[in-house]
């Protein structure tokens, strides 16, 4: 018995990163000497001087939280081998999916999504599913009721033959032939055969009920769907496919819920549908671990589960992960990643760096939660728990002041009740909870408690995740990032330029909201338990939309240089030009080595330096805007879904050339780079027909390092040059050049008047 005590569940392995760090460190040395030597020099220089050096002192600043957040890079390895032995019976899971447009996020997307999750590698009748549906459509019932039939089939299949993908649309991608589990084995082919004519049946049903204004006959358990709107509908609540039994190879239980909403009732958006998700499974199952994932990120890996149980049960586990967080990864995203957003060497450098802190930022999607760290419990409570004890937030409470705190339903106060003491045994029937479960769905239910800003997701950005996760750490709980092979989750990255684009903004308008808000890391590190070097990795993170402003004043810099006859860098005859030229060489080498190491190509590293620029000078510019004039009190910031894209995973040549394209819509986010790039191009011709020739000399005037930058600048908005000569929606709008013609046209004149 002492001997399997001791069998290791999870261990933390530091990483060796001496190159990194030397070359990390003397980048900011070379960024170091360009502000003295920009000091020492700027009574010999203008406002351009000045400017250039107040934007180097943010890029410095930002690369010194770069360094801290990439400074000790870890590794976490589970071993799921060892978690029976360790703990016989395993503990209860609910898995939560959220979608809320059928049009943007296709019902069979999320179907997949959770028939991989049904069918994970974990006793069934420890697992329930809770698909939250907040745009309320029929269609999306409809589907899972469909789904969960075939989920009677699909998941034994798994079961018996250990099948490694259990996404569906994954799996049927490869012929049985080639399947590690084909073989000789007649059976197993006959079987996949079936198991794949029951899923055409099922993409073919779900595929005609869509093309329906309404999909279904609104009868029977239809017939609540047939009066009711996007956002005004009471709660729906359905148990789909309820077994009966509980044998090995049964379906975990599935419950559909669209939660009560009225127009003018604030519903917080997804936030609000996770502490829904939270109240419901709390009154139906009380699992004390949840996992929640988006509706197109399906369970790459089998053994998910257990993995993330290794951590979540490792013996100092109980007081310190708060919650296990998997990184995003994505599937069939275009060749070298065009829209450099899926964030490989994001979670292989920095993530992995930030691991090795208090731990990785909560991303929305992929994560394990402790109910009771939700539910507002610190790593101190623990202690209170052992004594049977019921503590919040550090504090003893009553059964008084859980329903003040949890709201007024009786029944689930005693759900967290025991949630917060980590008893078991707190379980009904789900159709038993169904009455209670509908009062804790409505509208009003969270008037007057602590739901979203003491306890469950945190409202008040729309970056919910982050925030909530930051609101954890600040109670002194870590996080972990394991990255197991295969990779736990996959979904899709947003293709095409506006839903790119659309995604940065509403992530840097999410982040910036936090860092402005009343539960900004600054305050989370005073006055709560969050590491100091966290809330510089936090600073980081909550600060993209900022760095909008010296990012466009720098790249506006070498146009106004050209055109003004001035400066902003040393001359090519001045030593002091080394500087930025080792800095630009430096860093280019420092980002492609790591692209490298990561599996990537170059061109993958291109694609990132480019829309790197690109969104920072657009999307978080009307990012850093929308929140301004939000403070401002004159907006409000709207959530925006992505499109999710809906891939056959043919190979399509045609397809993948048609996904390389850059795209472009009226959308305001394409202004200011077209912008830049006009008054790039102005300048730069104005260069070449002699109007601004060079200076010769070390003293003022235009030299060819100002040309230099603006033909880099040039190079990195490469796809809105080609945008202003093609048509349809690889063409950048009229609209959209006509703003940004008068744009640069007034910049230009200010150029000349100033210079």
């Amino acid at each position: 018995m002492a001997k399997q005590f001791s069998l290791p569940l999870s261990e933390k392995v530091a990483r060796k990163n001496t190159t990194q760090r030397a070359l990390d460190i003397t980048l900011l040395f070379l960024l170091l000497s360009l502000l003295l030597y920009r000091l020492l020099s700027v009574s010999n220089h203008g406002f351009v001087w000045l400017l250039a050096f107040l934007c180097e002192s943010y890029f410095t600043f930002n690369w010194f939280l770069i360094v801290n957040c990439k400074w000790n890079p870890v590794d976490f390895i589970t071993y799921p081998q060892n978690l029976e032995k360790r703990f016989p019976e395993l503990p209860p899971v609910d898995m939560f999916v959220t979608t809320a447009d059928p049009v943007l996020e296709p019902p069979l997307i999320t179907i997949n999504t959770v028939l991989s999750l049904l069918a994970v590698d974990y006793p069934s009748e420890k697992l329930a599913c809770y698909l939250s549906d907040d745009g309320c459509s029929p269609l999306t019932f409809y589907s899972l009721v469909e789904a969960s039939k075939f989920a009677k089939l699909w998941v034994p299949f798994c079961n018996k033959y250990n099948v490694q993908v259990r996404a569906p649309f994954r799996y049927f991608l490869d012929d049985p032939v080639s399947s590690n589990l084909a073989g000789a084995n007649s059976e197993f082919k006959q079987e996949w055969k079936k198991m794949k004519a029951e899923y055409e049946e099922l993409c073919l049903k779900i595929e005609a009920a869509s093309r329906k204004s309404v999909p279904c006959d609104l009868t029977g358990e239809f017939a609540v769907f047939s009066n009711v709107g996007r956002s005004n509908h009471p709660t729906i609540i359905k148990i789909v496919g309820e077994s009966k039994q509980s044998f090995p190879d049964d379906v975990p239980r599935l419950v559909y819920i669209s939660r009560e909403k009225r127009p003018k009732h604030p519903h917080h958006f997804k936030a609000g549908a996770m502490n829904v998700l939270s109240r419901v499974s709390g009154l139906m199952t009380n699992a004390p671990y949840m996992l929640n994932v988006d509706c197109d990120m399906f369970a790459n890996n089998p053994q998910v589960v257990r993995q993330a149980m290794c951590q979540l049960l490792d013996s100092k586990s109980e007081r310190e992960i708060g919650f296990v967080q998997f990184p995003q990864s994505f599937y069939d995203g275009p060749k070298d990643d065009p829209y450099g957003n899926q964030l490989v060497v994001l979670y292989e450098y920095m993530g992995r760096g930030i691991a090795g802190l208090q731990g990785i930022s909560y991303s929305g999607t992929g994560c394990f939660h402790r109910r009771k760290v939700i539910y507002g419990q610190w790593p101190e409570d623990v202690e209170n728990q052992a004594r049977n004890h019921t503590s919040i937030n550090g504090k003893l409470v009553d059964n008084e002041v859980l329903i003040k705190v949890f709201g007024k339903s009786k029944r689930f106060s005693e759900s967290a009740a025991y949630a917060l003491n980590g008893k078991k045994g707190f379980s009904s029937k789900l159709p038993d909870s169904l009455d209670e479960a509908f009062h804790v769905a409505s509208c009003d239910y969270e008037f007057g408690t602590s739901w979203g800003t003491k306890i469950g997701w945190i409202y008040g950005s729309m970056t919910e995740d982050v925030m909530t996760g930051l609101m954890i750490h600040k109670k002194g709980w870590k996080s972990t990032l394991p990255m197991p092979k295969p990779k736990g989750f996959l979904g899709c990255a947003p293709s095409g330029g506006p839903a790119a684009m659309t995604q940065q903004k509403r992530w840097a308008t999410g982040l910036f909201e936090i860092l402005v808000s009343r539960n900004s890391p600054i305050f989370a590190f005073l006055c709560g338990k969050l590491q100091f070097r966290m809330l510089l990795f936090y600073l980081w993170f909550l600060s993209w939309g900022l760095f909008s402003i010296p990012e466009l004043c720098y790249a506006a810099l070498p146009a106004y240089c050209i055109i003004a006859n001035s400066q902003f860098l040393p001359k090519v005859q001045d030593p002091a030009i080394l500087i930025p030229v080792a800095i630009f060489v430096i860093y280019n080498l420092l980002t492609i080595r790591e692209y490298l190491k990561a599996g990537m190509s170059i061109r993958a590293w291109w694609n990132f330096m480019k829309m790197g620029r690109i969104t920072r000078t657009s999307a978080y510019l009307l990012a850093s805007l929308t929140v301004v004039l939000k403070l401002l009190g004159l907006s409000e910031t709207v959530f925006e879904v992505t499109q999710k894209d809906q891939s056959n995973s043919d190979g399509d040549i045609e397809t993948n050339k048609d996904a390389i394209k850059f795209t472009f819509d009226e959308s305001p986010l394409f202004v200011p780079g077209t912008t830049l790039l006009l008054v790039q191009l102005t300048a730069l011709l104005s260069f070449s027909v002699g109007l601004r020739p060079l200076a010769h000399d070390v003293g003022h005037g235009l030299g060819l390092g100002e040309v230099f930058c603006s033909l880099w600048l040039v190079l990195c908005y490469l796809p809105f040059l080609k945008g202003l000569f093609r048509s349809g929606k690889y063409g950048i709008p009229k609209s959209t050049i006509f703003k940004s013609t008068s744009l640069a046209l007034v910049f230009v004149l200010l150029c000349i008047k100033l210079g």
